[in-house]
């Protein structure tokens, strides 16, 4: 029989009210019909593996299979309830705001991990010189690269307390949140190329090792679909996301809207 577990709730915060995507930024975003900035995807996503975490600890972290929609958006000091039932190893998990559907996703642990080969991934910078996005600037099949980032110390300390998460396995534990890897993940499409407001709408992350508090992280990444949606500009990626230029970390996924619309008929 499917077991209910405790109701995770988090009152959420928008980590990225000053980011230069404006689609965080209240004025904007309620240009596009919302009702206020976005509280990011991959933070809703970072309070969703809160429930695997609990259930299955450092074992998550190092071959856990977690994948995730956005449906709704969920705003700045809004209550977000994370809601999971596991039945047959298998996790349920649903985010509600306002009463309403706004996340949805499964998480499990397999027994062992896909293997991915590091040589299957190109490793290619950054871009030199951004330049105003365009469909060519995806173009199926490119590989993209992103600027190193590294969480520790205080910034290791700001991001958990950015995404209320108190699990000790992290403060107490060394280990980087998960979470750091999606922000990696956006990365991709931040460093590459200048952005309008934009939306990130899902991802699948397989890890494949724990990271550690201090690792320096990057992704390479190769764009596998680059399609237009009843308006919408998505771009899909699948990357490999590495600490310290050796150590696999994730197999991710991650589709986002890079031009909404209303940017798309401009």
């Amino acid at each position: 029989m499917p077991n209910r577990l405790e109701t995770y709730r988090v009152q959420a915060y928008n980590t990225a009210k000053q980011s230069e995507n404006k689609m965080h930024d209240d004025a904007v975003a309620r240009r596009f019909g919302f009702s206020g900035g976005l509280v990011p995807g991959v933070d809703v996503f970072a309070y969703m593996m809160h429930v695997p975490v609990a259930r299955w600890g450092r074992d998550f972290l190092s071959r856990g299979l977690i994948e995730a929609r956005f449906i709704k958006p969920v705003y700045d000091g809004e209550t977000a309830d994370v809601d999971a039932t596991e039945h047959n190893g298998l996790l349920t998990i649903e985010v509600f705001s306002r009463t309403e559907l706004c996340a949805t996703g499964t998480a499990s642990l397999p027994a062992i991990a896909t293997a991915v080969s590091l040589s299957d991934y190109v490793e290619v910078p950054a871009i030199a010189e951004r330049k105003p996005v365009s469909p060519a600037t995806f173009e199926t099949g490119k590989w993209l690269g992103t600027t190193p980032r590294r969480w520790a110390g205080q910034d290791a300390a700001d991001y958990l307390a950015d995404i209320r998460e108190t699990d000790p396995i992290f403060a107490g534990g060394g280990l980087g949140h998960p979470g750091l890897i999606q922000r990696v993940m956006n990365r991709v499409l931040v460093d590459n190329t200048i952005l309008g407001p934009w939306i990130h709408v899902g991802s699948r992350m397989q890890l494949l090792s724990a990271a550690r508090a201090g690792d320096e992280i990057t992704a390479r990444a190769k764009v596998t679909a680059n399609c237009e949606k009843k308006g919408h500009r998505f771009v899909e990626l699948d990357a490999l996301v590495v600490a310290n230029g050796t150590t696999p970390l994730a197999h991710c996924q991650h589709i986002a809207i890079y031009q909404p619309r209303e940017q798309a008929a401009a």
